[in-house]
This record gives C-alpha cells, structure tokens and sequence, in this order.
C-alpha cells in the first residue's frame, strides 16, 4: 500500500482509538461480571450454574429444548438417564 494521505491517516487513528476504548471498558465490563459471580458464590450460588443458566437464556426457546431433546437422547444411549 502506498503513502495513505493526512486524511486517510487521521480516520485510521480515530478507528484505532475508538477499538483501544472499547478494549478496555470490555475488559473492564468483564471484571465487573467476574466480581458479580464471585459475589454470587460468597451467598451460597454455584457459579458454574448460573453461567450455565445465563447461557440458556441466551437461546431461542426452540433452540433449547432441541438441545435438551439430543442431549437426552445421547445420555440414554451412554445409559446416564436423567
């Protein structure tokens, strides 16, 4: 790639210093999400449970009960009925 001109320089800029802010309020958004789970955990919750539960309703309704439909047929095949 050539020389990029002055104006070309400065949106390059303005897009790397928007994602280096974003960068950090997500890593700053993922220590509050770890703290909030680890403040969970002080009450008594199992925090592997609720990412689980935070994740399932993070899917489509059908989307669910079509994994929990395979995933109890394979646990009758393993002979692991729920």
């Amino acid at each position: 790639m050539d020389d990029i001109n002055p104006s070309t320089a400065g949106q390059l800029k303005a897009f790397i210093e928007r994602i280096e802010r974003l960068e950090e309020e997500k890593r700053t958004i993922s220590d509050d999400i770890k703290e909030v789970y680890s403040e969970a955990k002080g009450n008594g919750f199992d925090a592997k449970i609720l990412r689980k539960i935070v994740s399932l309703r993070k899917q489509d309704a059908n989307e669910r009960r079509e994994q929990e439909e395979i995933l109890e047929t394979y646990l009758r095949a393993l002979g692991m009925e729920m």
